[in-house]
């Protein structure tokens, strides 16, 4: 066989491969969705659904009577949504500011220990979530921000933000600083100058830090489980609580988890162009 054949297929078998692993739990996951509960137990398992319902859905946004537990099941999927949103959009716009500030601080300010303090940052990256839970849960405690948007926010921000920084750092290094040494012999600030010059130059890696940071909040789940148990509990959380110590409810669990997989996947199809862009920004000079 023609070698560059022969490597072209086992690149179309790798990515092939690639996809199927990537997007087969997916589809599951949305044909499971509009499954009727008691396809549930048929066997041999349909890989898609006799009788497709949406009555799980339906469930879910109020329209039919739904209560698992005893819990009306469309009032805390509301909430849960709510609450995903809420904290994963206070997360990136809190993680994006200050990592703006930071960025701009550690490439065009001259300070002392600028660059050990911007290493010592960037170095938390390596520290594993689970090794500081016991310690967030003390400080939590002892400021009374347990189940609270301002304390789940805060250790989003915490996770987040080391990586938006680094990020933005990168992107601001390769700025052209013409503009700005311009701007400084009018008279501009270094707030004017950011905000008038640099932030419109830089929106992609901006777009890019936001686009990441709201992702990554958004799909945390151990975090919310301990900090966010009840009244801030988002849709990580609450997804899970359809499987009860008796019955085990698949077609919420896929329907609500269809919901979950379908924002962010939202996001990155119409954002997608800004995040490609913003991650390449600081990859050239």
């Amino acid at each position: 066989m023609n070698k560059p054949i022969f490597r072209n297929l086992i690149i179309c078998f790798g990515v092939a491969l690639l996809l199927a692993w990537s997007l087969l739990p997916i589809y599951w996951t949305l044909a499971s969705s509009i499954t009727p509960s008691t396809d549930f137990t048929l066997r041999p398992i349909n890989l898609y659904p006799a009788h497709p319902t949406s009555d799980h859905y339906l469930r879910l946004l109020g329209i039919l009577d739904g209560h698992f537990g005893g819990v009306d099941v469309a009032g805390q999927f509301r909430v849960a949504l709510l609450n995903s949103i809420i904290t994963s959009s206070l997360a990136t716009v809190i993680c994006v500011v200050m990592s703006l500030l930071g960025a701009y601080a550690f490439t065009r300010l001259d300070f002392p220990f600028r660059t050990p303090i911007f290493y010592a940052v960037i170095a938390t990256m390596a520290i594993p979530g689970y090794a500081v839970i016991i310690p967030l849960f003390r400080i939590m405690v002892a400021l009374h921000q347990m189940d609270s948007y301002f304390g789940v926010t805060m250790i989003y921000v915490s996770a987040f933000l080391p990586l938006c920084l680094w990020l933005l750092k990168g992107v601001f290094d390769t700025l052209p600083i013409s503009l700005e040494e311009a701007a400084r012999m009018d008279g501009a600030s270094h707030m004017k100058i950011l905000t008038a010059i640099i932030i419109p130059i830089a929106s992609p890696g901006i777009a890019a830090a936001a686009i990441l940071t709201f992702l990554g909040a958004w799909g945390l789940y151990a975090v919310p489980l301990i900090f966010s148990p009840k009244i801030t509990k988002p849709l990580t959380v609450m997804i899970p609580e359809f499987a009860g110590k008796n019955f085990v409810d698949y077609g919420l669990i896929m329907a609500s988890g269809s919901i979950a997989i379908a924002i962010p996947c939202l996001l990155v199809i119409f954002l997608n162009r800004y995040l490609i862009a913003g991650l390449l920004a600081g990859s050239t000079k």
